[in-house]
């Protein structure tokens, strides 16, 4: 593992950095604002919760579209770029006054943030390395951990002491300052991936060849892992972005209830790390059934729980679903359709992806209006993570007997 490091330091660090700053356009970062945005525009939970979803489903069709850029534009100048405008959007909810302007730097900050640096980071990472690529999307994915553990407390410091406003600024100085330059210094060195750059062939998927993105949409397998890719992203905003409300309704207290961060993020680099080295030994698709397992677990705690010591663990339980989610998406497309055209078929994973973060926060927050509280939705997505575990077990095996 040393050598793996040392040899493979510059890549790493990349996937990382990108990982890291993707975190400041997540659901659970925004949400940290959400009461002072709230206050400042005149907004109502419902009103706020479908500005958002508007804007996070905007997000993803233009990722959509766009997404295939990470195939034909090079990294080292498509990440700048990204980052530059992912500045532009924070600036622009620091100092915009409409309504518009709101929705208008949500739309941008879900864009660059949660889209394309993940999407960006997740093809790299893909086309990069191979044989060892579980491993490397774990050690990746430590930047969310990282971003989990290190942003709230600050961001909520920073906020009481220069306002909302002010940290947005912050965050539009640090993408500016900081991430922009070490993406450009660690990318300035060329990677010949085992891919399609430099007349070397990739690392091909089903059928010995490399799908592109057409042909993969008409593949049996990708519409059969939507449901999939669908569940971690909606369960897990329903949860963060209402929890203010599951406190009130449970009787907690925010701070008695903040330890589920580090527990969140120490199960997802556990899990992420234990399903990258599954991945690179047995196969990303064996780990379909269970994926989801951990999570109807938590979400079922979250049901029953009756103090902020079971929502902790119940949150930890989330996580290792989490850490499987993104080893999975990570390395099971690039073995299924090759990694030639993996920037445009990932793009439409990635949409999905960034679409089901859409989802909680709106229908969530509708149900809770319509008077069903999120602890009693969770018996009915707990049940529906079992009954998708199951449905999977045959998709699992007809994938292994493919490959």
């Amino acid at each position: 593992m040393i050598r793996f490091l040392a040899e493979n330091r510059r890549w790493l660090a990349t996937g990382i950095l990108l990982a890291l700053g993707a975190c400041l356009g997540h659901t659970w970062f925004i949400a940290l604002f959400a009461g002072e945005i709230r206050a400042e525009y005149g907004l109502s939970d419902g009103q706020w919760g479908l500005i958002y979803t508007a804007a996070t489903l905007a997000s993803a069709a233009l990722l959509f579209g766009r997404g295939s850029w990470a195939d034909t534009v090079p990294l080292s100048r498509l990440a700048p770029m990204v980052a530059i405008v992912f500045a532009g959007a924070a600036g622009l909810m620091a100092l915009g006054q409409a309504i518009w302007a709101l929705g208008i730097a949500v739309f941008l900050l879900r864009f660059c943030g949660q889209g394309m640096f993940s999407h960006i980071q997740q093809t790299a990472m893909a086309r990069w390395f191979v044989a060892t690529r579980g491993r490397a999307m774990a050690i990746a994915n430590l930047g969310y951990t990282t971003g989990q553990v290190l942003l709230p407390l600050p961001a909520v410091l920073v906020m009481g002491w220069i306002g909302w406003r002010g940290s947005w600024l912050v965050v539009a100085a640090i993408l500016v300052l900081v991430i922009l330059p070490l993406l450009v210094w660690l990318l300035a060195q060329d990677r010949t991936p085992q891919g399609s750059q430099g007349g070397v062939a990739g690392a091909p998927g089903l059928g010995g060849r490399h799908w592109r993105r057409s042909d993969a949409l008409r593949h049996w397998l990708f519409w059969t892992l939507v449901p999939l890719m669908l569940t971690p992203g909606y369960i897990g905003t329903v949860v963060f972005f209402h929890q203010v409300h599951i406190a009130e309704i449970k009787g907690w207290s925010l701070v008695a209830m903040a330890p589920a961060y580090p527990a969140w993020a120490l199960s997802e680099v556990a899990a992420a790390f234990a399903a990258g080295w599954f991945a690179d030994r047995f196969g990303p698709a064996r780990l379909l059934p269970v994926a989801v397992l951990p999570m109807g677990l938590g979400i079922a705690l979250i049901g029953m729980a009756e103090t902020p010591f079971a929502w902790i663990v119940a949150i930890g339980l989330i996580g290792v679903t989490q850490g499987i989610a993104n080893t999975v998406w990570g390395t099971l497309l690039p073995a299924t359709y090759g990694t030639d055209h993996i920037g445009s078929v990932r793009a439409v994973a990635s949409a999905v992806l960034v679409v089901s973060t859409a989802l909680g926060p709106g229908i969530g927050g509708v149900i809770v209006d319509a008077g069903i509280p999120v602890p009693q939705q969770a018996w009915t997505m707990a049940v529906w993570c079992l009954g998708l575990s199951l449905a999977m077990v045959p998709v699992a095996r007809r994938v292994l007997r493919s490959l």
